[in-house]
């Protein structure tokens, strides 16, 4: 949290950009010691309505706002306009060939998201999926690290990874997941005659259960010794590399 933010402050200020719909917020954080009045319990009402997370937070969640006269409340700005996912897929389906997609499963840091984001743009990667929790959003550091990449591609901000592989998977997209257990490498996967979505974790925690279960393919990176943690940014170009050499070959 101590990233750079842009951010909205006071109560007013938030619950006027929540009115006016015009600015993109990530997350809202209200602190736990004030007291629900008004204005706040309108502020909760309208995030919800609109689907964007709000959070209670300890008083030490509010140190790198200090300067500002926050009254408690905070609302993290993103610098850009995420995607739908319908609207993507609606997209995706009028465009000739096969699409491509990464998501990620509980990237926290905004470096890494930042370099990932500038990797999917190299090598020509169709969409972003990220989940609203237990992940980085856009913020103004994963910006600067993407030197200009989150301008270039669609990022989607879904609630639930779960649903929105679903949604994929009624939709003609293949959904491959990297488990450092897999049988499969992810080179021995044919990637060029279909619609595909690769699946990133966290690194200490890798791709969660359910995903995996939901995967049609789950693929391996193969390490020389025991050392077994590849950056989520490095593992990710490995394998999005492979994909645009299969397609290039074609």
């Amino acid at each position: 949290m101590g990233d750079n933010f842009d951010i909205i402050y006071g109560k007013n200020s938030v619950l006027e950009a929540l009115n006016a719909g015009n600015r993109e917020i990530n997350k809202i954080l209200i602190s736990k010691n004030i007291h629900t009045d008004i204005k706040i319990a309108k502020i909760k009402e309208l995030a919800q309505s609109k689907g964007i997370i709000f959070q209670f937070v300890g008083k030490e969640k509010f140190q790198p706002y200090e300067e500002f006269n926050h009254q408690g409340i905070i609302a993290q700005i993103s610098p850009i306009k995420y995607m739908e996912l319908n609207e993507f897929i609606e997209e995706s389906s009028k465009k000739d060939g096969f699409g491509s997609l990464v998501i990620l499963d509980g990237v926290e840091d905004s470096h890494n998201l930042g370099a990932i984001i500038r990797t999917c743009v190299c090598a020509g990667v169709d969409g972003l999926i990220i989940p609203s929790r237990r992940n980085v959003l856009v913020n103004s550091v994963v910006e600067k690290i993407s030197a200009g990449a989150i301008n270039f591609i669609p990022i989607i901000k879904v609630n639930s990874l779960i649903n929105a592989v679903q949604r994929l998977k009624e939709n003609n997209w293949w959904i491959i997941a990297t488990d450092a257990s897999a049988k499969d490498n992810y080179y021995d996967i044919k990637y060029d005659d279909m619609n595909f979505a690769i699946i990133m974790g966290a690194e200490h925690a890798g791709v969660s259960k359910s995903l995996l279960k939901a995967s049609d393919f789950t693929v391996k990176i193969p390490m020389q010794n025991n050392f077994n943690s590849l950056n989520v940014s490095n593992a990710l170009s490995a394998v999005i590399f492979e994909t645009l050499r299969q397609k290039l070959k074609k």
